[in-house]
């Protein structure tokens, strides 16, 4: 079976994408600095969109191998600003890389950093696991900020490892594990909403593993 995950924080709900994320979606998605280190080009049509969030409503979250994209929305006006992901391992299910990329309008708000801490805390906390990862261009500042922000520690630099959008790419990897995160971090009193029932399917978004700025 799969299951509709929502996760909320003080400012923001963490939910599956809906039919009218479309527009905002295309739009933080055709812009060039938002793309500037994901795998997709600009502009990002309407069209794109609609198709890739039809794609994902039948995802299932913690399905070991395949990415569960949602959709980052501000609780106080229902304005979708961004997305994050997470993709438990297929090799080790007990291990997730994470991804996130947010609306240039909504960065330098502390949105992301809300958004990605309370991915990590859902992951350890709630599915118990043991290690979680990141990696992101070393050229993308912002997102090196978040992560080192949210406690992720850089374990490694890949020189040159891979041509990306015309050049050589180089990449820094984080890593953080379950126990760090418990001792920095007191666990939420209630735990995520029940999930809701939904028809299962296998699905993979088009989420590149360098995370966009916040």
């Amino acid at each position: 079976m799969n299951l509709t995950l929502i996760l909320e924080t003080q400012r923001l709900r963490i939910r599956p994408f809906q039919e009218g994320d479309s527009e905002p979606f295309a739009t933080y998605r055709s812009d060039p600095l938002v793309a500037q280190y994901q795998s997709w080009e600009t502009p990002y049509t309407l069209k794109q969109a609609t198709h890739f969030i039809e794609s994902l409503q039948n995802s299932a979250p913690g399905t070991p191998g395949e990415w569960y994209q949602l959709a980052i929305e501000v609780k106080k006006d229902n304005i979708m600003i961004g997305d994050c992901a997470f993709c438990i391992l297929a090799e080790d299910p007990r291990q997730a890389e994470i991804g996130f990329t947010l609306a240039r309008s909504y960065q330098g708000l502390g949105y992301g950093t809300e958004a990605v801490g309370r991915l990590l805390q859902y992951l350890y906390e709630e599915l118990d696991l043991h290690r979680v990862r990141a990696n992101c261009d070393i050229d993308n500042i912002a997102s090196v900020k978040l992560l080192e922000r949210v406690g992720m520690r850089q374990e490694g630099c890949f020189v040159e490892s891979s041509w990306f959008k015309g050049r050589w790419s180089s990449e820094y990897w984080y890593g953080l594990l379950q126990r760090e995160w418990m001792q920095t971090h007191t666990p939420l009193p209630s735990k995520t909403p029940p999930t809701k029932k939904v028809g299962a399917s296998a699905n993979t978004p088009t989420f590149s593993n360098p995370v966009n700025p916040v």
